[in-house]
């Protein structure tokens, strides 16, 4: 992976970590089924629950970043082909709920920031495999 990959890998992760923050801060958890499960799953105070899934998905896109992507692991691409997907599903999810209900949903103003970073990397990962010129 190239400088520029790179990168975009950690602008995506930092861009989690803010959407974690707006999530847990606006208590996503109380507004949608599956975060107030994935909570349960974990503790039963759902804010704690949740804030633990949310910092060890962070920690676990750190980890990706710090032990795969940087020093280009050969498994660096399968990673960020990952990260990439997850996130953009998870952007673009955000805001169709939000366009959906027609109001405020916990983690559509950092929504963006995941779509932005994601397909960025997406980008460059297409790039380097040959798929586009000139990006």
């Amino acid at each position: 992976m190239d400088s520029r990959a790179r990168a975009a890998f950690g602008l995506l992760i930092v861009a989690q970590a803010a959407h974690s923050v707006e999530e847990c801060a606006f208590r996503l958890f109380d507004v949608f089924a599956p975060a107030r499960f994935v909570s349960g799953l974990i503790s039963s105070n759902a804010a704690l629950g949740f804030a633990v899934a949310n910092i060890a998905l962070v920690a676990f896109g750190a980890w990706c970043f710090v032990a795969r992507v940087r020093p280009s692991h050969p498994s660096a691409r399968w990673y960020a082909w990952f990260w990439t997907a997850l996130e953009l599903a998870n952007g673009v999810n955000h805001v169709a709920i939000a366009i959906q209900r027609g109001t405020y949903f916990p983690g559509v103003v950092t929504a963006p920031l995941l779509i932005a970073a994601a397909s960025y990397l997406a980008a460059r990962l297409a790039n380097m495999a040959g798929y586009h010129d000139g990006i």
